[in-house]
Parts: C-alpha cells; sequence; structure tokens
C-alpha cells in the first residue's frame, strides 16, 4: 500500500471528526468493535507499558511532555495523540520522530485484512477512522518494543477507543464544558466519562481543581481502590512566565513540589518552552507522572526532566510564527482555553494593537468563546475553515460578536470583518497588520492546521 493508497484507504472509513455533527448515542462508541480488532490483531495493547490521558483540555501537551521527558532519559517512548495539524503521520510518534507515511503505510497494509474481515459482519462491526489509527499505533508500538506507550484520549473517556488498555498510570488533565452533546450537560457528568479510563488498583493524577468534577474523579478512584494524587493537594507548582515574546524566543520557568512520591520532590528552575499558566499545569502533572514512573522503575534522571521540557516542541500551542507583526498561532477551541490563551497573550506579549482571526466548530460555545476573547482585540477577522462541514459560517460568528461589542463594559471595542476562507483571512491579516501588531489565529486545531500552510506560503516579514 502506497501513502497515497493508504489516505484513500482511511478517508473511507467513518470519521466523526469530519461529521457534520458528532454522534450523541453510546452505541457509535461502543468498545466491542475496538476489542475485536486488537484481539484479531494479537493484543498488542496488552504488550505494552501504557500511560493513558483523558482530560478538556490539556492532555495532548501533557502526553508530549510526559514522552519528551522519557525520550531526553534514553527510554524509547512511543506517543499517540490527536488530532493532527497538517498531516494524519502526526498523530504517531516514536521518541519524538513522526510515523513516515511509508511506515502507516505498512501498518495499515497490515491490517486491511483483518478491517475487511471485520466488515464483512455488518456495519456495526466496520472499524472507524480512529480506531484503525489507534490499532495501527498500538501495534506499531508493540513491534518497536517502546519501553512506555503515552496514549492521549481522543474523545472522552469510558467509551473512547484507547479505553480498552490496562495502563500502569491513569492521568485527568482538566475538567471543562465541552462536547455536551456525548459527554454531558454539567462538569459533573464529564468527569464521569473522563473518569472512566480509571481502572481497579491502577494509580491516578488528577489536575481537576473545581469542586464538583474534582468531586467525582476522588469518588471513582475509591470505588477503584485506586492511588489518587491531586494538583494543589498533593504536587503543586509555582510559574515564573516569559516576557516580551513579541521580541524574542524564551522560556518560562517552573518550581515543582510533590509530598507524596515516598520522599519530599522538588525541581527548581524547569524550562517551558510552552508558554502559560496551563501548560505550567499540564507541566506539574508531567513532573508527577516522571515520579510514579519512578517507582515504577524507569530511570529518568532530573537532568533529562530539564532537557526533555527544554527542547520539546508542540505546534499551536501558543507557538509564535512570525515576528514583526508577531503571529501567534493556537488551537484552543473551548471557553476555558480560549480563556487561557488571553491571559497568556496578556502575560507574555507586550503589544498595544491586536488582530485576532477566529474560525471554529459548530456545536461549540461560540458565544462564550467570543465573550472572552471580542474585548482583547482591535480588529476581528473572522474566516470558515475548508474541506469539512463542522465550520460555522462567518455571518454567525459576526452577528455574535456584533451583539457583544455593544456591551458598554469592553476594554476595548474591536472593528470586524468577515474572510470567506483562511486564504482569504491570511489576504486580509496583510492589509491589516502593523509590524508592531500582534496577529492571533485560534478556534479550531483545524483552522491553525490551515492557517499554518497559508503564512508558510505567504509570511508577513
Amino acid at each position: 500500500m502506497s501513502p497515497d493508497a493508504a489516505e484513500q484507504f482511511l478517508a473511507g472509513r467513518i470519521n466523526y471528526e469530519r461529521a457534520a455533527s458528532m454522534p450523541s448515542s453510546e452505541a457509535a462508541y461502543k468498545l466491542d468493535r475496538m476489542r475485536e480488532l486488537l484481539r484479531r490483531l494479537g493484543d498488542p495493547h496488552q504488550r505494552l507499558p501504557i500511560v493513558h490521558i483523558a482530560g478538556t483540555k490539556g492532555k495532548g501537551s501533557t502526553a508530549a511532555m510526559i514522552a519528551a521527558i522519557g525520550t531526553a532519559a534514553g527510554l524509547r517512548v512511543g506517543r499517540f495523540t490527536s488530532p493532527h495539524l497538517n498531516r494524519i503521520e502526526e498523530r504517531l510518534a516514536i521518541d519524538g520522530r513522526v510515523c513516515e507515511p511509508e511506515t502507516l503505510a505498512g501498518l495499515l497494509e497490515h491490517l486491511r485484512p483483518t478491517i475487511e474481515a471485520m466488515d464483512q459482519q455488518g456495519e456495526q462491526w466496520s472499524p472507524t477512522y480512529f480506531e484503525i489509527l489507534t490499532a495501527a499505533a498500538l501495534s506499531w508500538f508493540a513491534e518497536r518494543r517502546v519501553d512506555w506507550a503515552v496514549l492521549e484520549v481522543g474523545l472522552g473517556g469510558r467509551l473512547d477507543s484507547t479505553n480498552v488498555c490496562r495502563p500502569r498510570l491513569s492521568i485527568v488533565t482538566s475538567i471543562s464544558l465541552d462536547h455536551t452533546r456525548q459527554l454531558g450537560e454539567t462538569t459533573a457528568a464529564i468527569a464521569a466519562e473522563k473518569a472512566g479510563i480509571i481502572k481497579p488498583g491502577v494509580p491516578v493524577l488528577s489536575g481537576v481543581q473545581d469542586p464538583e468534577p474534582r468531586e467525582v474523579i476522588r469518588r471513582v478512584a475509591r470505588q477503584n481502590n485506586c492511588w489518587l494524587l491531586e494538583l494543589g493537594e498533593d504536587f503543586g507548582f509555582q510559574y515564573r512566565p516569559p516576557r516580551h515574546l513579541e521580541r524574542a524566543p524564551a522560556a518560562g520557568f517552573l518550581d515543582f513540589w510533590g509530598r507524596a512520591f515516598g520522599d519530599q520532590t522538588s525541581y527548581q528552575d524547569v524550562p517551558l518552552t510552552l508558554p502559560g499558566r496551563h501548560q505550567a499545569a499540564n507541566a506539574a502533572l508531567a513532573l508527577a507522572a516522571v515520579e510514579m514512573l519512578r517507582r515504577q522503575g524507569a530511570a529518568i534522571s532530573a537532568s533529562a526532566v530539564h532537557r526533555g521540557l527544554a527542547e520539546m516542541s508542540w505546534p499551536a500551542r501558543i507557538e509564535v510564527v512570525g515576528r514583526r507583526p508577531v503571529v501567534v498561532l493556537d488551537a484552543a477551541h473551548n471557553v476555558a482555553s480560549v480563556a487561557a490563551l488571553v491571559e497568556s497573550l496578556d502575560e507574555s506579549f507586550s503589544v498595544a494593537r491586536r488582530v485576532l482571526v477566529f474560525a471554529t466548530t459548530q456545536e461549540k460555545d461560540l458565544r462564550g468563546m467570543l465573550e472572552r476573547m471580542v474585548g482583547h482585540f482591535d480588529h476581528i477577522i473572522l474566516t470558515r475553515y475548508q474541506e469539512n462541514p463542522r465550520g460555522v459560517p462567518p455571518e454567525l460568528l459576526q452577528t455574535l460578536v456584533a451583539s457583544l461589542a455593544a456591551r458598554t463594559d469592553l476594554p476595548k471595542m474591536p472593528t470586524v470583518e468577515i474572510a470567506p476562507t483562511p486564504n482569504d483571512a491570511w489576504s486580509a491579516v496583510h492589509r491589516r497588520a502593523r509590524p508592531d501588531d500582534l496577529v492571533c489565529v485560534t478556534g479550531s486545531f483545524v483552522l491553525a492546521g490551515q492557517m499554518r500552510r497559508c503564512i508558510a506560503a505567504r509570511p508577513l516579514s
């Protein structure tokens, strides 16, 4: 199977990421099909030491940090994350190196007879796009005999395709409102879905801060007789953010403490290349995970911790992709993540005038997201990402912005324009942005990927 044939093969599968709306019934996400697929492949997941990560936001960054530290320590670490920005192979990586197209094609060629045999059993047994990628990752990691496999949940936790594993460590990063049709209308309901990754006797790390979802995680951990360690209770951090990122790259610094790992544990002045206090919280979870993995026999030195976090890169997380004007690319796609983005822009960039390029996805809290951003930008360019039916029409976004801009308590009253496509939006940036401005592109992973290509083709400076 060639890489092109592999892409066509995947394009023919059910892909909820590209569906006009995501199904809300449990039948669409049941795990029997995934278990059967892996059984026919020899159960590769049962041969892997796994770190399993769920959460509303921060799970991908936490996975990347844990993997980077493990690689810096000389371990062979597999990482499975989603979604991707530019190409599908980004979801699978070993030792920080993304899977080659030919390698993924070979994995899919190996899986294809099993997939086609299951197709013959009826539609309910036909593996989906995400299930196939999950199986490919697990098969690759088992074949390469990784020391650790770090798996990010795709959606929710309880019914996610990755939840067939029995991990060595389970992590829940945060809980906020997102995917409410599938996961529930309250943070407590969503926490119950995320807590579905908790397995009997498996240690749990929790970064959940709000009382109601935090209590759900505690209850499920107790019911499963798990050792639970919580951010703010058993481990914590202090963060010193980078300043003036519009001028030059700079790292923030993290001090970490933990009092539940056998001995008093601390790290001082750990460099953090991903800006923002939300990323510092993710890093604290990653460091707590390192301590748990040490207890399970992993040889990870303090120098590997510093080197892993100092050298890692994780695109589209407050990523500076241009200067004069400074251009920031971020994949924030719910209320909590756009609030964290705005806080980080205020904290680490000293730029008077800001331009926002925004597009997002149906079934999100559109008003809530815009409410957190409108007053912090001078000009807003609303667009719609392409080749995916879930994009929100920019005219609808414009109506919402107009209703918010009418408020008198906003720190700024932005001007607004519509650009039909990301390429049009980037042309508008070329017309509007001044050398001393900040341009922020956010709202969706899909938008971040498409705008990245526009920016590379026509940089501002």
